[in-house]
């Protein structure tokens, strides 16, 4: 194939797979199957691979994610990106409409009505039908260059008219749109069942999983999660049709291509919008994605330009968020769930109870706090509703209701699975099992252990885990190197190859330098740098086991609440017959790594904050060592450098009010380059 024919072919499949992607994600009447469009996408790939000079940021490619970048560039809103009014109240409502009669002189204005998506403001510009740029609410007046991950939405187009069929009149020169970007509650549900298999925290709510997604700065792990976008606004245009209200531009927006907000309507008084208001409640429970209230704006354009806005928000529009729904029961029982780093939960078994479009039969008490504030006990009649219409849990009880015969509920002081002692730490609310061998641990603990981090046990994944523990193969972390290669090659799903890469990923482990041992071990409150600091003062795992918290607190950055988990660690019950075994088995505990040399930030003290897009925390810790620099934890005076990665937190603020040098992602690597330093040195 020359040139001119694969132009013509590239041509082709990129029509084909928009006008696909227009037909899944925005008619929802997919014309052909995922494994076709995957076809077609592979092709249109491979000849842009094979011929660079035809690639085009506006080609459907561009969707799987291109390469990460360093930071975000911070832009400007040619229109702010205001907040918007709420309310939870009738009243509220009946007081806007009166407002916006006595500012425009009249009582007859049109409403349309429309869902509040829960997900993430975005503001999308086009020039000339194409996508140039996308971007965060920010602080409303800039927002960060988000452009490489929104191309990943397939729902979006990249250019437009999309939808060239019923489109008539000219395209817009300049065009930008407000959206909301979200993630549907299948695909949520799945992110997080991978984190969980991963072993990783899992999301809270898809708003807040939508939002994480967005900051990412790699796009092809952006391109993985899957989300979705509805236009809702109009904030600029320049060229194309005259348009005078919102709802006439929703329409517009629809013959364009895009995909709009599903469920609107147009109403003739505060009261037409109430009446559908109070209509869609019962409605939204059965919608794939999260709303939290419908959005009341005035219709037409030129009242909306009257009407004006505060220093906040729009006097055009306001939110009604519906009430969180409750339904009252009754609790049959109080059990406490051992979670894999140990924290005892209380999770209240209830008299099952419809709530918000399903059947709800346990609540979370949080904590022992939570319980006391409550004073909740077996047999109470309670109040549940949902935590951002996601989790249940219990509001209050119902006192008026309580027998005289229930009696206070004690929270546990042994585990209920081992029944080794729970502690507390510090200021911490929760209680945890320390006991490293408790078998509601065991899986999380031993993805730990094998973790990179750790002792990092090449092909060590998931799927062994589940198999080791639930078969009872491994019972605790020594387990591990006492297991033998038939037992393990006659499992289902193990392969000769897989099998013996196990086997030489475990006896690769045996030599893994100290820290990274003492980190795997899982003593709460020891990371990956407080493990370097340990390692570098007692120089074996012997002699830390004999340190006493007032050695341990002498300990360059070791504090008290530290040094009494290191102490509870080597004190709790398993965990010297389980150190016995790996040092029978062969596991190194006196390899301590050779302190680096001088470099450019020779006494240099660093703390990084953040996520880091190239390199995970431990390697860029690393780095800093040898360059002679020393990470750190914390912020203070001291401190000469602060890294902020993507998400930045409270140490950022605390650098910022020190007065402490912020270093930029971006501006680490330069320095790690200027000094020959790459990610695999």
């Amino acid at each position: 194939m020359n040139k001119k024919q694969a132009q013509e072919r590239i041509d082709a499949l990129r029509e084909t797979l928009n006008r696909h992607n227009f037909h899944y994600y925005v008619e929802a009447k997919p014309k052909i199957s995922d494994q076709q469009f995957d076809e077609l996408m592979r092709e249109l790939i491979q000849l842009e691979t094979k011929f660079p000079d035809l690639r085009s940021p506006l080609s459907p490619s561009e969707r799987v994610g291109g390469q990460p970048v360093q930071e975000f560039q911070t832009v400007e809103h040619r229109v702010p990106m205001l907040s918007l009014d709420n309310t939870y109240s009738k009243e509220d409502l009946q007081d806007f409409d009166k407002r916006v009669a006595k500012i425009l002189g009249h009582g007859d204005t049109n409403y349309f009505v429309e869902e509040k998506i829960d997900g993430v403001s975005l503001n999308l510009v086009y020039q000339n039908g194409n996508l140039v740029l996308g971007s965060t609410r920010g602080d409303g007046k800039q927002g960060d260059d988000i452009t490489a991950n929104v191309k990943t939405i397939r729902a979006l187009p990249l250019q437009v008219p999309l939808n060239a069929d019923t489109f008539q009149g000219d395209v817009p020169s300049i065009l930008e749109v407000r959206a909301e970007a979200y993630l549907s509650h299948e695909t949520f549900g799945q992110i997080n069942r991978e984190k969980e298999k991963a072993g990783e925290e899992l999301f809270a709510n898809p708003r807040n999983a939508c939002a994480g997604t967005l900051k990412l700065l790699n796009p092809r792990v952006v391109a993985q999660r899957k989300m979705d976008v509805l236009i809702h606004g109009l904030a600029f245009m320049e060229g194309g049709p005259a348009i005078e209200t919102h709802s006439q531009m929703l329409e517009f927006m629809k013959k364009l291509g895009f995909p709009v907000i599903n469920h609107y309507h147009l109403c003739d008084s505060i009261r037409g919008a109430m009446h559908f208001i109070d209509g869609f409640q019962s409605k939204k429970e059965k919608l794939p994605y999260d709303i939290d209230g419908m959005v009341i704006k005035v219709d037409r354009f030129e009242d909306q330009k009257i009407l004006g806005q505060t220093n906040k928000a729009p006097r055009w529009m306001i939110a009604y968020k519906y009430p969180a729904e409750r339904a009252e029961t009754t609790i049959r029982e109080i059990k406490i769930q051992v979670g894999r780093t140990g924290v005892l939960t209380p999770v209240a078994i209830l008299e099952p109870v419809q709530l918000s479009g399903t059947t709800v039969s346990r609540a979370s008490l949080h904590n022992q706090d939570e319980i006391a504030r409550l004073d909740v006990r077996v047999g109470d009649v309670v109040q549940v509703e949902k935590s951002g219409e996601i989790i249940p849990k219990v509001i209050e009880v119902v006192q008026s209701q309580r027998k005289d015969n229930l009696v206070p509920f004690q929270y546990p002081s042994v585990c209920p699975v081992c029944g080794a002692q729970v502690e507390g730490f510090g200021d911490e609310v929760a209680v945890r099992c320390v006991n490293l061998n408790c078998q509601a641990q065991l899986k999380g603990r031993i993805r730990h252990f094998a973790s990179r981090d750790g002792m990092d046990i090449e092909g060590l994944g998931a799927v062994w885990v589940e198999q080791f523990v639930d078969k009872q193969l491994v019972q605790d972390l020594s387990d591990l190197y006492y297991l033998k290669f038939d037992q393990v090659l006659n499992l289902e799903r193990m392969a000769q190859k897989s099998t013996e890469k196990l086997f030489q990923g475990i006896e690769a482990s045996k030599a893994r330098p100290l820290h990274r041992l003492v980190y795997a071990l899982g003593i709460f409150d020891v990371g990956e740098h407080t493990a370097r600091v340990l390692a570098a003062k007692y120089r074996n795992l012997r002699e830390l086991e004999k340190a006493t918290e007032e050695d341990l607190t002498a300990t360059r950055e070791v504090g008290p609440i530290t040094a009494h988990s290191i102490c509870r660690f080597f004190q709790a019950q398993g965990t010297q017959k389980t150190l016995d075994k790996m040092e029978a088995a062969g596991v190194r505990f006196d390899l301590v790594e050779a302190i680096q040399g001088q470099g450019v930030l020779e006494g240099k003290t660093l703390v990084l904050t953040g996520e880091l897009e190239k390199m995970g925390r431990s390697k860029a810790e690393s780095c800093i060592r040898m360059l002679g620099g020393r990470p750190s934890g914390s912020v203070s005076k001291k401190t000469d450098y602060v890294i902020a990665g993507a998400n930045p937190g409270s140490k950022l603020k605390k650098a910022e009010q020190l007065g402490v040098t912020v270093m930029t992602e971006a501006a680490f690597y330069r320095l790690l380059e200027d000094n020959q330093i790459t990610e695999t040195s």
